[in-house]
């Protein structure tokens, strides 16, 4: 069984992609299990470039193959922001020690503030995911994932994490934090990429 080092400490981030590659002969970690690894800085002006610095940082420093992923969201009223900056969008109103829930409810109380006066058919928003699988010396896959919504006016639902309370995807009617864990993988960026990323991953086993 291949060992693939998840490059998070983001336990509902692992339990998802755990959940999608499931069937495949892997075992998926978090870096809880790969000891005191000092955090990267991420410099990558894109996902895409941020899951590569990332996977290869970790997969030099663990000597096994890493996945990582760079996602976020993206505000069309805001210009694109958080993007990139969406884990730690409130981090200035936070103390340096605050835990992933703290730093949560702060990201989500920012971005209802910055769009406390934008109205409906300007509220749309997009959720990105791009992954990447790394070798200590070369990138070895990439997929990525979309999905569509917009940002609600207040919080809503207990599932999920990150934004998931405000992002509302008019066609099921309820924000992504509404969902049941499968339901959400179905049509979440992280799923459609990680669903991608599977396939890709079941064909370079073979060849391995």
């Amino acid at each position: 069984m291949r060992s693939i080092v998840l490059a998070t400490r983001n336990p509902g981030k692992l339990r998802e992609i755990q959940r999608v590659l499931a069937d495949l002969d892997v075992r998926v970690t978090g870096l809880d299990e790969a000891g005191g690894i000092a955090e990267p800085e991420e410099t990558g002006q894109t996902f895409a470039e941020n899951a590569r610095q990332k996977a290869l940082y970790y997969a030099r420093a663990t000597g096994q193959w890493c996945l990582a992923d760079d996602s976020g969201l993206v505000v069309d009223a805001l210009g694109g922001a958080p993007g990139v900056y969406s884990a730690r969008y409130a981090a200035a109103d936070c103390p340096p020690s605050a835990g992933r829930e703290t730093l949560d409810h702060a990201n989500n109380a920012r971005l209802l503030r910055e769009l406390a006066e934008t109205p409906e058919e300007k509220r749309t928003a997009r959720f990105v995911c791009c992954l990447a699988l790394a070798a200590e010396d070369k990138i070895l896959i990439e997929a990525d994932g979309v999905v569509e919504g917009r940002i609600a006016r207040e919080k809503a639902g207990e599932n999920g994490f990150g934004y998931d309370p405000l992002f509302f995807v008019p066609e099921l009617g309820c924000t992504t934090a509404q969902l049941s864990p499968e339901q959400k993988n179905s049509i979440s960026h992280r799923g459609r990429a990680v669903r991608r990323f599977a396939e890709l991953l079941k064909t370079h086993l073979t060849r391995t």
